[in-house]
């Protein structure tokens, strides 16, 4: 079955693939979501996400996870990868990180709701797990936001 904006995606099956080496939002593409009238979760999981400290220069390593309500638009998943690795030679503190991704992803897609979490790798022995989410204001998401904050561990 082909999807009608299928043509629209310039990553997905591309023969040969460019990874850039710093942050590029740009790369990220949608697609119209075929279930707008159900609520559903889509989650992402990255294992192998990279940036770099902005202050010492050294590697940090998480694992991001991305679970979102998609409304009209949904992220292609080559992208979001090609996405996530663009940060693999920018500097930004964990905290950052989580935040950009989120709002680069909402400014993408306008879902409903969206929550990103940081599971970074210990160094000098504490780890760093920053979790930010996002309702969309005046609906039932903006509440499940502010629940799903209040009860994070």
């Amino acid at each position: 079955m082909e999807r009608k904006d299928e043509k629209t995606l310039t990553l997905l099956g591309s023969k040969k693939t460019f990874y850039k080496q710093d942050y590029a939002p740009e790369v990220l593409e949608t697609f119209e979501n075929a279930h707008q009238e159900n609520d559903y979760w889509v989650k992402f999981n990255c294992p192998e996400f990279t940036t770099l400290c902005p202050v010492t220069g050294q590697p940090d390593f998480a694992n991001i996870i991305i679970s979102y309500i998609p409304d009209v638009k949904m992220v292609e998943s080559k992208s979001l990868k090609l996405y996530l690795f663009s940060f693999r030679s920018h500097g930004d503190f964990h905290e950052d990180c989580v935040n950009i991704i989120m709002k680069d992803l909402i400014k993408l897609m306008d879902p409903r709701y969206i929550e990103v979490t940081g599971i970074f790798t210990s160094r000098g022995g504490i780890a760093i797990h920053p979790y930010a989410n996002y309702g969309r204001p005046g609906t039932k998401f903006e509440q499940l936001a502010w629940d799903r904050l209040a009860k994070h561990e």
